[in-house]
């Protein structure tokens, strides 16, 4: 199978752009080099157009409308598959902030179970609620920080921050340990490994790194799915983020086939079907599986954001929806996901002996989250 990869709203380390506040990443998949079998199709197309490529964002609805039938004919002969991926950038920060801080391999005031289990998502969202944007940014600056006496600095006063702010949480027992996680960081904050050590190693915690992640995740469910071989992974050549690009798909690449468990109720890590096949990079203007991915992805990007299609495209777009696959990193699809889940769980009966071992176990927990304190 071969795969074209392409994505839109890139902003750097910019996560509060108000006009761009999601990174999306597309991929194409097809049995067929697009590059070497679509581009006969494309010539024919391109001419009618008067255009040298076809970039959606110049071209438009109008083109793409004059232009659909085409592109519908492309779609059924080479069964092409769309999947599309989103990320909301200022939620990125939050996230980062908490896979940091309330590392409990890292951070011993955390309890294992708010790490290591579902309830993870739960300490997640509400401490996300007490950061504003002003704060968000600060979190971020530090983040991204190649100055370790800097970003300890800013970290701390974040942290001292959200103490302040944790008086604000719904229950005691999350103000518990959102306070006693903080006030550790503050006191060992050379230890939370918070900030990233050069220029070049901050560009693999942006967005564009992370996001890549979930398209390499696609990739190998598509594979695993249909029993098939990467043949080809293209992916839309630019200076910034190409290298840790393909940092990521050679880091899974060499994780190929592993199924690693993961915390109690958490998913697994699930490496079956990555590929292994090193990632090339390309121009949309070499490419025509490139060019074909840049025009799906401005389609879904605008039905996306709610913005005029062309009617036209409706059949473009109906297939993908029964073939498509789509994702998001963001709170919301966090909340989403889990808390119906949580509902579940409330839901499930426990027998006694049940409840012994967790209290037990809560126990052995709790003494050796409250030691750090007592020291």
């Amino acid at each position: 199978m071969y795969f074209y990869v392409d994505e839109s709203g890139h902003t750097g380390p910019n996560l509060f752009d108000r006009d761009q506040p999601m990174l999306f990443y597309g991929t194409l998949c097809s049995r067929a080099n697009l590059d070497v079998l679509a581009e006969p199709f494309l010539v024919k197309t391109r001419k009618r157009l008067g255009v040298d490529r076809l970039h959606a964002s110049e071209i438009g609805n109008a083109g793409l409308s004059e232009i659909a039938p085409d592109l519908v004919r492309v779609q059924k002969k080479f069964d092409l598959r769309f999947d599309f991926y989103r990320l909301q950038k200022i939620d990125h920060a939050a996230i980062c902030f908490f896979d940091q801080v309330f590392d409990q391999g890292m951070n011993p005031a955390v309890p294992w179970a708010s790490y290591w289990t579902p309830l993870r998502y739960m300490l997640l969202v509400r401490l996300a609620k007490l950061f504003d944007e002003k704060l968000l940014r600060a979190a971020w600056a530090a983040r991204i920080s190649p100055n370790n006496a800097k970003a300890e600095e800013i970290l701390r006063q974040v942290c001292e921050e959200l103490v302040r702010r944790s008086q604000n949480l719904p229950d005691a027992r999350t103000r518990e340990i959102v306070t006693d996680a903080l006030k550790w960081t503050i006191e060992n904050t050379n230890e939370v490994s918070y900030n990233v050590q050069s220029k070049s190693d901050a560009v693999s915690v942006m967005p564009n790194a992370i996001g890549f992640q979930s398209v390499m995740i696609g990739i190998a469910q598509r594979l695993l799915n249909s029993s098939r071989k990467s043949l080809g992974i293209v992916v839309d050549r630019q200076s910034q983020f190409n290298k840790a690009q393909a940092q990521t798909a050679d880091w899974y690449a060499r994780l190929s086939g592993e199924n690693l468990a993961n915390g109690p109720g958490l998913p697994a890590l699930d490496f079956r079907g990555m590929p292994q096949t090193e990632i090339g990079f390309s121009s949309g203007t070499e490419s025509a599986g490139l060019e074909l991915v840049d025009v799906y992805l401005w389609i879904f990007k605008r039905m996306f954001e709610d913005k005029e299609l062309a009617p036209e495209l409706a059949p473009l777009i109906k297939r993908q929806v029964n073939v498509g696959r789509t994702d998001e990193i963001s709170l919301n699809a966090i909340i989403n996901r889990w808390e119906p889940k949580f509902k579940e769980m409330m839901e499930v009966e426990m027998s006694e002996d049940q409840l012994a071992a967790a209290r037990d176990f809560l126990e052995i927990q709790e003494r050796r989250r409250e030691k750090p304190r007592q020291e």
